[in-house]
């Protein structure tokens, strides 16, 4: 199916409609198959995803082999009935840049030929967070300059596993938003089982300037089921601005104990107004009065646990606008990261949703 021009349907669609309410719906799920070899690589860890010049654009999470899969998500009667992969794009090992920083890879966005990939880093090695840029061959063009606050060894303490996690295109084309995980220690606690204050930040960067030109803040949610284990934990995986200052935020939940069930998935409809607070200046949350973006709940994935494979709610990582579908609305996809079965059964899950208006 052909959906180049999709992008151009999704603005017309959600700019018309701007007080509109919509609600997401299931319509299908596609499980590529467990240690899928191509090109002499584990298809697997997928943490982002992003669709540019007739393609899908997704990048592995494999510090020790960072790459970008390129391939077809192939539709037929508004359902996913295959993904293709037809190349596999490595990162440029020799640049000093990657000798400098780990690449812990984990959102993925194209803009025309260039690719723009996020990292975590690693906090206990030092390592900050990165923006960079790539060309269609792996070769690394550029970094971005963070906020001084996003940086390892910074005041604010970022923690962990919790830093840039996810990104999107904007709908101005003049620039994209990239999210945190979990919020800086100097901005407040990491969710728990009561309500806390637990902000991350959405960062907006210009693309002419290579700066940070805004920000807001958005409050994660508590966590809701009982603990088990040792792990319980929840941040924002993956973010989409489908309209103007209005997002698609997807909440990961997830507690260990609980087997294939550890995972708690909602995407929530997150919007700047004029009231949200730029906290791009703001060093310490915790130290100043803000305004958080407004958010509803859109979907949650417990409501079609029963449909899924083995009722299976998996590490849901990657969201990317889809093509049009037969009733002329538009479609999301849906990607979740395996971690390469290290932590035990899990799926390279897609997963296909109907943006549906009220």
């Amino acid at each position: 199916m052909k959906i180049k021009l999709f992008y151009i349907a999704v603005f017309l669609v959600f700019t018309g409609c701007k007080t509109e309410k919509i609600s997401l719906k299931f319509l299908n799920e596609f499980i590529v198959k467990d240690s899928l070899v191509f090109e002499n690589t584990i298809v697997g860890g997928i943490s982002g995803i992003d669709f540019s010049n007739d393609q899908y654009y997704m990048v592995v999470d494999d510090s020790k082999n960072p790459r970008i899969l390129v391939g077809d998500i192939l539709m037929k009667n508004d359902s996913i009935k295959s993904v293709d992969f037809k190349q596999t794009i490595r990162i440029d090992s020799t640049s000093q840049f990657y000798k400098d920083n780990v690449l812990d890879l984990e959102s993925i966005f194209v803009v025309n030929d260039q690719i723009n990939l996020v990292s975590e880093g690693s906090i206990r090695k030092g390592k900050s967070p990165a923006i960079f840029t790539l060309n269609s061959l792996g070769k690394i063009q550029e970094s971005i300059e963070i906020p001084s606050y996003f940086k390892a060894n910074s005041l604010a303490k970022p923690k962990h596993n919790a830093t840039f996690e996810s990104s999107s295109k904007s709908i101005d084309k003049k620039g994209y938003w990239v999210a945190m995980e979990g919020p800086l220690a100097a901005d407040g606690e990491e969710p728990t089982f009561y309500k806390t204050k637990s902000p991350i930040r959405i960062t907006y960067f210009n693309h002419e300037t290579k700066k940070a030109t805004k920000q807001f803040t958005y409050q994660l949610e508590k966590i809701t089921k009982p603990a088990k284990g040792t792990v319980n934990l929840n941040g924002v995986t993956a973010i989409l601005e489908y309209t103007k200052n209005s997002f698609f935020v997807i909440e990961r939940i997830y507690q260990s104990g609980y087997g294939t069930q550890g995972n708690t998935i909602k995407v929530f409809k997150a919007t700047i107004d004029e009231e949200s607070t730029n906290s791009l200046n703001i060093e310490s949350l915790k130290k100043q009065e803000y305004i958080a973006l407004k958010k509803e709940l859109l979907f949650d994935f417990e409501s079609i646990q029963d449909k899924l494979t083995n009722n299976i709610i998996d590490n849901i990582e990657g969201i990317t606008f889809g093509p049009q579908l037969s009733n002329g609305n538009q479609s999301l996809i849906v990607v979740s990261d395996d971690n390469f079965q290290v932590y035990g059964k899990q799926l390279n899950q897609f997963i296909l949703l109907e943006i549906q208006h009220k």
